[in-house]
């Protein structure tokens, strides 16, 4: 058994690879090389399972579609991607530049659009496969400073839910994580204190991703936390 998992070098990413090692499930680590992915490849691997680094920014498209080779190369059809990678600018509309706006939407709602056209074939193929979204509370409100943010985020779910109807009774399945303020730190700046750790939202991405019941298709599921 094998999950992909984007943006695994720290926060809710880390935490779902740790999470998932634990099961024994060999882990993916798709992002940008970095000594924090090289940390969680090691503490994946300590734990006793495979670990592959998926080298990858999430913004290049070309780089995506390779990445999306590695994977197959490596795995065959993951059994679960966690479409998990992330990126806020917090700054007013007025301050917000086109380049700002862009590559949040390119690596928070086009890069899952990306990775999951790519692998959806053979996941469709094996007749089986978990596709999670990892979005955020701010799918459902805005908030100021955020505007890209939330329109990335609002938007990743309207993806899902497509294509929920997509690959409905193929034995497959998707659905979209919503945490509210999570103790990372692209909480930093917020205004808003922590409710939830990064291994509250990791068990629920993982339970999601290996052993809820396909019946899940197309749900979205809001942590607010404690």
């Amino acid at each position: 058994m094998a999950v992909i998992v984007t943006g695994a070098s720290r926060g809710i990413g880390k935490a779902t690879a740790l999470a998932l090692a634990a099961r024994g499930v060999s882990v993916g680590l798709l992002g940008r090389p970095s000594a924090a992915l090289e940390e969680t490849l090691a503490s994946v691997r300590g734990a006793g399972v495979r670990a592959e680094p998926i080298h990858c920014d999430l913004r290049d498209p070309a780089q995506i579609e390779g990445a999306g080779s590695r994977i197959l190369g490596l795995f065959g059809a993951p059994d679960a991607l966690v479409n998990n990678a992330a990126v806020i600018h917090r700054k007013t509309i007025e301050e917000s530049s086109c380049e700002d706006w862009d590559e949040q939407l390119e690596i928070n709602l086009r890069a899952p659009f990306l990775l999951t056209r790519r692998l959806l074939g053979a996941m469709r193929a094996a007749g089986r496969g978990r596709i999670i979204h990892v979005a955020s509370i701010s799918a459902t409100l805005g908030a100021p400073g955020a505007a890209a943010y939330c329109a990335s985020k609002w938007g990743l779910v309207g993806f899902m839910k497509s294509l929920a109807e997509e690959i409905a009774d193929t034995g497959l399945m998707t659905l979209a994580i919503l945490p509210g303020s999570v103790d990372t730190e692209m909480l930093q700046g917020s205004g808003f204190s922590p409710r939830m750790s990064p291994d509250h939202v990791a068990r629920t991405i993982v339970y999601h991703a290996l052993d809820a019941p396909l019946a899940h298709n197309g749900g979205v599921v809001e942590m607010f936390g404690v």
